[in-house]
């Protein structure tokens, strides 16, 4: 996409990995910020931070406690370094205070199986994945990790209620090469916000776990910079390397 004509035709399905791997990998032949003119955001998606059902923490203070009091003693699943959920847990560990170990599985469903099993005891899961399993009790949710409650899961906290500032998304956005023409992307981001705007499309988002999230494109590029500085110092706190 960054080498494509900047005619509006090629266009980047832009994500919280991009912003994540501007700092995750050394070298790239691409500036995420540099070489991307953001034309429009699309969605917005909570994690839920799940315990096995036997953990004896059910609240967000509860689960702090227990863990600074048996500091390294408490398993965190992920998808692997650098994967959201192993950075949603990074940035909980630093903003909390507390000590758990990283245990990175290959897949989402992977981690899932040994959490429901009790090898493993929290995980900062996607909501999607994990809500089925909360329903029927195999799961138990202690908050989400957006700024504000899920409509999926309306009785369940934000972390940021515990943790004031705490806030981590899954977002889907619309970049063009850094050359596009202001008139094209200004054209490209009205038809995006138009189409955001219909209740069907809003409610499919809202059962797949997202929101819609519609911005002009200067407040897109705005969050983007804000999100890559961000996941830039989680990503250096946890130490997350390539494998």
């Amino acid at each position: 996409m960054v080498r494509a004509p900047p005619d509006g035709y090629t266009l980047l399905l832009a994500t919280v990995g991009d912003a994540v791997s501007a700092t995750y990998y050394d070298t790239l032949n691409f500036n995420f910020i540099r070489d991307i003119a953001p034309v429009a955001s699309l969605v917005r998606g909570p994690g839920v931070m799940v315990v096995n059902p036997s953990f004896p923490a059910k609240t967000i203070p509860e689960f702090i406690a227990y863990a600074k009091a048996n500091p390294g003693k408490i398993n965190m699943a992920s998808a692997g370094p650098g994967s959201t959920t192993h950075l949603y847990g990074e940035l909980f560990k630093m903003m909390a205070g507390v000590d758990m170990i990283h245990v990175p599985y290959r897949s989402e469903t992977l981690y899932l199986a040994d959490l429901i099993g009790g090898q493993v005891q929290v995980a900062f899961d996607p909501i999607v994945n994990s809500i089925e399993h909360i329903r029927v009790g195999r799961l138990r949710a202690l908050a989400v990790t957006t700024t504000n409650r899920s409509e999926l899961l309306p009785d369940i906290p934000a972390i940021g209620e515990f943790l004031p500032g705490y806030t981590a998304s899954a977002w889907h956005g619309i970049g063009a090469p850094r050359n596009t023409p202001t008139e094209l992307v200004e054209l490209l981001n009205r038809q995006i916000n138009t189409g955001l705007a219909d209740s069907r499309l809003k409610k499919r988002i809202t059962d797949l776990g997202y929101q819609t999230y519609a911005t002009s494109p200067a407040e897109f590029a705005k969050f983007i910079g804000e999100e890559t500085e961000k996941w830039a110092k989680i990503v250096k706190f946890s130490g997350a390397k390539p494998g």
